[in-house]
């Protein structure tokens, strides 16, 4: 019998070594053993790893131990998504180089990692800043452009003035540059683009097929992609000229008012050729970001062109405007404004005193029902539309397609809301672009012979803007066609290319090429992806065109990278924090003293606010470390707690006493193992019956990854363990926790096993095995009822007759004591269910 406490701080330590030693996690490529690919979304090497990361990390790991003990070859690889503009950040604020900052804190939280146990293939690790794994990628980028997928053009974009970079959507946070807080401008640059749009309908019908990911997620991605069908035509104009424009909304064309276009748009440049007014204007509707959120939410501006649009049906003249919530990217440039129905047409119309005719309405009746200040974006009944009035709105679209059809001045067609990608961004700290501009040959392929093209080392941050376009010498290039003077593309590759197919390269590293086919062919695609709902867009959007883009041109056979899809919920924690002044001081949680309903700040005893329980950001210091957690309680009540209580897809709220309650199940336990008796004797049937259920259900909860269901049935059956007398079956069942917990405490389990006598690592073990006949319920539980009331409950055989059921009812002492030596007029059975006596 173990007489002292598991000690995690020695315990944890020793096992790892011994995993790294034994070589243990590894995956095999050429192992006959059924294959099963766990990868959870890779990290950013921001300095250290969140409690978050430790959530996630826990989840797949739990799933790739169990089913290594399952039989399967499992990989299960870590790598860094180590590109970006944090990097950047740092070189600038704190003078170091971005490389330097990166991989030093990759080994810092690599370290992090490891104190966890987690069952990683660290020799399948790199970081996507490593030139092996961005040279490749240059390789890949120059095939597709060859394929005819890359292309260069001009496009509108967000330019930060004072960082003198093309800023993400994303990046623009109320018209304002993220970190250099300037007003962002639009702007027209050379940007490469990557051809999604000819994968748009694969990508859309292919999400059918993904029955393993949340429907959420696959419904954000097909509206993200976004098919509709409507009516492309052209506005005849008062010039003379002519302005295509598309809708989705042709059953709403007779509600139309006015007509707008982009700054951008060859009508707008015209009329500024001989308005100052206008090009002032457009200069100001330059001013500002390009996301929808921004355009829905900014005040809407306009400059009447003095032109006028004719109505297709009416011949009535609509005003063309110069918008500012209209983008050049979008559609053709140009609307047909219908202000009844569209909330931004509304608010354009209101400024400006345009009309806002109703065109659809709930009922026919109801076609002079006013506005309540908002457009109405519904279904419902056409009205005031001629010909249109009294259908529905899908009856109505199809109408005026096939009016504009018949008289030629129109045609239905597909759109998609989905746009090519734009990939360049103006930084450094990226994957240079492997292009050449020569003045004779134009844009050329770096030959594949070079690559990779890497960053140079000696850059100066001191200066705003991209380092790579002010480098003396970096950019000057021969050109490979000509000989002649070249300029190398200084725009490096938007960061989400980089994680668009690191997956591959996790499962096959040769170094001539980025992947072997048929050794990828042999993992892909990932069975379970494990990662936060806020990648359910892009990332996982990115990852499934370039993997379709890569198969489209003989890399790959597979086209969906991945099977199943789980996005774990959040760790949340309370939030302490006091008024000092006329600002919010928020107080991290090592910081405060929490008793009962009170919080005091530890340094002056003064009483804190207590928050809601929220999502942990720095902002609001409400923060836990995980390496102190770590320290305090050892890595298996951390993971333990991770797994326990909340189910995975929801938030889990971080406590104190949850942790300290994990810590103390570690230890029962740990006391539990210590009383393992090998030469115990005797039987418990109930016991055995119990803990062959629970190793199959335990089973089950992982692979549904259920882990808080599989959490419970492992404290049932450590209770009923702790309370049951010696036998060789409570032996058996100690020894068998020894090995159910292995997947998600680790550690534990291989002290554990140690001291139960098994032989070799718990984590080479298989998992336990079950007699069948275990599993057959033998016995049911009888219900014993009296005046309508249960009076007992009894325990019988499965077979048991209606007369050996009432037998045994009547034999009760309760049932006697209630039926009191009245006359029993009636028995009835319900066989394996019920007994009810009537008196």
């Amino acid at each position: 019998m173990s007489d002292h406490r598991f000690d995690p701080s020695v315990a944890d330590g020793r096992w790892q070594r011994a995993w790294d030693e034994a070589r243990l996690f590894e995956a095999d490529s050429q192992s006959d053993k059924p294959k099963s690919y766990v990868l959870e979304m890779f990290p950013y090497p921001s300095g250290r790893i969140h409690i978050g990361h430790v959530r996630n990390y826990t989840m797949g790991d739990v799933l790739a131990r169990y089913r290594r003990m399952r039989g399967f070859e499992v990989l299960h690889p870590m790598g860094w998504d180590a590109f970006g503009m944090p990097a950047e950040n740092a070189a600038m604020e704190k003078g170091v180089h971005p490389s330097g900052w990166t991989y030093d804190n990759i080994a810092t939280m690599k370290g992090q990692l490891r104190q966890l146990g987690f069952a990683l293939d660290w020799s399948r690790e790199f970081a996507t800043c490593d030139p092996d794994y961005y040279g490749h990628e240059q390789a890949l980028f120059i095939d597709l452009y060859e394929a005819g997928l890359v292309y260069r053009r001009q496009a509108q974009v967000n330019w930060d003035p004072v960082d003198m970079t093309v800023l993400a959507n994303e990046q623009v946070i109320d018209g304002r540059g993220w970190r250099s807080g300037a007003e962002v401008e639009k702007r027209s640059l050379d940007q490469w683009f990557l051809k999604i749009t000819d994968f748009a309908d694969d990508l859309l019908t292919g999400l059918g097929d993904l029955d393993g990911w949340p429907q959420k997620v696959r419904l954000m991605q097909e509206n993200w992609i976004g098919k509709s069908q409507g009516l492309e035509f052209s506005f005849g104009l008062s010039d003379g000229g002519t302005l295509p424009v598309y809708t989705t909304r042709p059953d709403t064309i007779f509600g139309a008012s006015f007509v707008a276009v982009a700054a951008d748009h060859p009508v707008a440049h015209k009329v500024a050729e001989d308005s100052a007014a206008a090009r002032d204007f457009i200069a100001l509707c330059r001013k500002g970001g390009t996301k929808a959120a921004d355009l829905d939410t900014a005040e809407k501006l306009g400059f009447d062109t003095s032109l006028t649009a004719a109505h297709p049906f009416t011949g009535d003249p609509l005003p063309v405007y110069i918008a500012n919530f209209v983008l050049m990217d979008y559609g053709t440039g140009a609307i047909m404004a219908v202000p009844g129905h569209d909330q931004r047409d509304y608010e354009f119309a209101s400024k400006y005193g345009l009309p806002i005719p109703r065109v659809v309405a709930p009922s026919e009746a109801e076609a002079a029902r006013p506005f309540a200040g908002e457009a109405e974006a519904g279904d419902g009944v056409i009205v005031n539309s001629r010909f249109l009035d009294g259908m529905d709105v899908e009856a109505a679209k199809a109408a005026v397609i096939a009016r504009a059809e018949a008289e030629g001045w129109g045609k239905g067609t597909t759109v998609w809301r989905l746009r090519d990608w734009g990939v360049s961004r103006q930084r450094y700290w990226g994957t240079p672009i492997p292009f050449l501009h020569c003045e004779d040959c134009g844009v050329v392929p770096v030959p594949k012979d070079h690559l990779p093209v890497k960053l140079p080392e000696d850059v100066d941050f001191s200066v705003p803007g991209n380092p790579l376009e002010r480098h003396p010498t970096w950019k000057r290039a021969t050109c490979p066609n000509c000989g002649g003077p070249a300029r190398r593309e200084t725009d490096t590759l938007d960061t989400f290319v980089n994680s668009s197919w690191y997956f591959l390269r996790f499962a096959s590293q040769p170094a001539n090429r980025p992947f072997d086919a048929d050794e990828v062919a042999k993992w892909m695609p990932v069975d379970q992806y494990i990662g936060g709902i806020e990648h359910a867009i892009l990332h996982l959007l990115y990852a499934r065109f370039w993997t379709r883009a890569l198969a489209s041109i003989g890399k790959l056979e597979v086209k969906e990278p991945f099977a199943s899809l789980f996005t774990q919920g959040m760790v949340t924690h309370e939030t302490y924090s006091r008024r000092e002044g006329e600002r919010t001081v928020y107080y991290a949680p090592s910081e405060i003293s929490r008793e009962a309903e009170r919080a005091t700040l530890i340094a002056d005893g003064g009483e804190v606010e207590i928050g809601r329980v929220v999502k942990m950001s720095k902002s609001k210091k409400n923060v836990v470390d995980p390496e102190d957690i770590i320290r305090d309680y050892g890595a298996d009540a951390v993971r333990w707690f991770m797994l326990s209580d909340s189910p995975p897809e929801r938030d889990l709220p971080w406590s104190e006493a949850g942790i300290e309650g994990c810590a103390r199940f570690v230890q029962r336990l740990w006391r539990l193992f210590g009383q393992y008796d090998a030469d115990a004797g005797g039987e418990d049937t109930a016991l055995a019956r119990l803990a062959a259920r629970t190793v199959v259900s335990v089973g089950e909860d992982i692979e549904a990854l259920a882990f808080n269901k599989a959490v419970a049935r492992i404290y049932e059956l450590t209770g009923a363990v702790e309370k049951a007398g010696p036998s060789a079956t409570r032996s058996d069942a100690i020894r068998t926790l020894a090995i159910l917990i292995g997947p998600m405490m680790p550690h534990l389990a291989e002290s554990g096993w140690e001291l139960v006598g098994g032989t070799g690592l718990a984590a080479q073990q298989a998992w336990p095995a079950v007699d069948e006949n275990l599993l057959v319920e033998n016995e049911v539980t009888i219900a014993v009822q009296h005046k309508g009331k249960l009076r007992d409950t009894l325990t019988a055989p499965t077979d048991a007759s209606r007369e050996e059921l009432e037998t045994l009812a009547l034999a009760s002492e309760k049932v006697q004591r209630s039926i009191a030596g009245a006359d029993i007029r009636k028995v009835i059975v319900v066989p394996g269910r019920l007994v009810n006596i009537v008196t």
